[in-house]
């Protein structure tokens, strides 16, 4: 008998792809349906239905125009506390960290040999200053007896450069007297400015000098403080434009996320030169940094506001689309069809752009769901702001200030 297996399997393959085959067939060409509420066509969402966007408008506001640069914390005064006189660290009067006044006493070293020293000195100028006093007494008897031809004019010279000697040596030991003071003094070392302590570097009981390297502990002045940073010389026109009119540029630390303003202060001087290998010019701006948001060596976001516009006419960046000829917006008329309307951006904070000509305030336009748009293509708007108006630049930043 023969074997018909292999025929009827073979038969079974076939239905097989001709089925798959059909299935394939109908989908492609089953008629587009109407568009569901969701915006998707045919049984399977293949069709042509209206695309589901997200809107926003055109807005009025001020706008600042900001420059953007890293920079650098920097104390405006540091330094390091040593010792200007030798001897033992007996007392130290200072915790690690601590805010401190200029003249406030940080430690005190051994004075008992330099109140010696003083003692021995003022020993010493009080016998010269009784030698003088004599000598002075034997002149006015000299002078006397010179007027009455009892001595001669020798005599009386040679008193008087004795006199002058002894004035000499008092004014030595009144000197050495002064310094012997002063060398007592230092022995309370105070703080020579305004400023926070960093770590203790020196223990009591040690031996220190006025040579040593390593300083007793380090004072960084930090009420007010300075920041440090660069801009591209092409930047530069716009800056002493308004520096040049005694304009105070307000300036902005920001964190490295620049998601928090740290500190606003002034653009306090220039460098006199670019350096011509970076091509950028240091500035220099100051903070008052009352809450001590600003650390020395800090790295922070800098933003130097050089103009504020007034009724500008913005709207969000991530409405802006690129192409080959230039920059564009997804524009909706009243019936929700898209038109391609070419804008001319005149500055951009990264959130807001700053639009120069191309939009009229109110106008709406297309913010999510652009990758399917083009000119004429309708739209099923699924989010629109009720108010024509954005919230301002200016209004923004002062509620983002406050919750930082």
């Amino acid at each position: 008998m023969p074997d018909i297996y292999p025929a009827s399997r073979f038969s079974r393959l076939w239905l097989i792809a001709l089925s798959l085959l059909a299935i394939v067939l109908l989908w492609w060409l089953w008629p587009a349906q109407p568009a569901a509420k969701d915006g998707r066509g045919g049984p399977w969402g293949h069709g042509n239905g209206p695309v589901p966007v997200r809107v926003t408008r055109v807005s009025q506001g001020d706008f600042h125009v900001e420059l953007k640069a890293l920079g650098t914390v920097t104390a405006l005064n540091t330094v390091s506390v040593r010792s200007r006189v030798d001897g033992e660290l007996v007392k130290v009067l200072f915790e690690d960290g601590q805010l401190v006044k200029a003249g406030d006493l940080l430690a005190q070293i051994d004075p008992r040999g330099y109140q010696v020293a003083l003692q021995q000195v003022e020993g010493i100028l009080r016998q010269s200053q009784a030698q003088l006093q004599n000598a002075e007494i034997d002149l006015v008897r000299y002078q006397g007896l010179h007027a009455e031809d009892s001595i001669a004019k020798q005599t009386l010279d040679t008193q008087q450069a004795l006199v002058d000697q002894y004035r000499g040596t008092v004014q030595s030991n009144q000197a050495a007297v002064a310094d012997a003071r002063l060398n007592l003094e230092f022995t309370r070392i105070r703080a020579p400015i305004d400023g926070r302590l960093g770590l203790r570097q020196i223990d009591v009981g040690n031996l220190v000098r006025s040579g040593d390297t390593i300083p007793l502990v380090v004072i960084t002045q930090v009420k007010p403080i300075s920041i440090n940073f660069t801009l591209a010389e092409t930047d530069l026109p716009s800056v002493l434009e308004r520096v040049r009119n005694n304009e105070k540029l307000l300036v902005q630390a920001w964190d490295r996320g620049e998601q928090r303003l740290l500190a606003e202060g002034t653009l306090h001087s220039l460098d006199n030169q670019i350096d011509i290998a970076t091509g950028t010019v240091k500035l220099k701006a100051r903070f008052d940094n009352a809450g001590e948001r600003l650390f020395p060596n800090q790295f922070v976001n800098v933003r130097l506001r050089v103009e504020t516009r007034q009724g500008a006419t913005l709207i969000p960046s991530a409405a802006l689309q690129y192409g080959a000829r230039g920059t564009f917006v997804f524009l909706l008329d009243q019936d929700d069809k898209v038109q391609i309307r070419a804008v001319s951006v005149a500055a951009s904070d990264g959130a807001q752009s700053l639009i120069g000509a191309g939009l009229s305030i109110g106008e709406r336009l297309v913010l999510e769901g652009t990758d399917k748009l083009k000119d004429g293509s309708v739209v099923q708007v699924i989010d629109e702001p009720t108010a024509l108006a954005q919230p301002s630049v200016p209004a923004a930043k002062a509620k983002q200030k406050h919750d930082a």
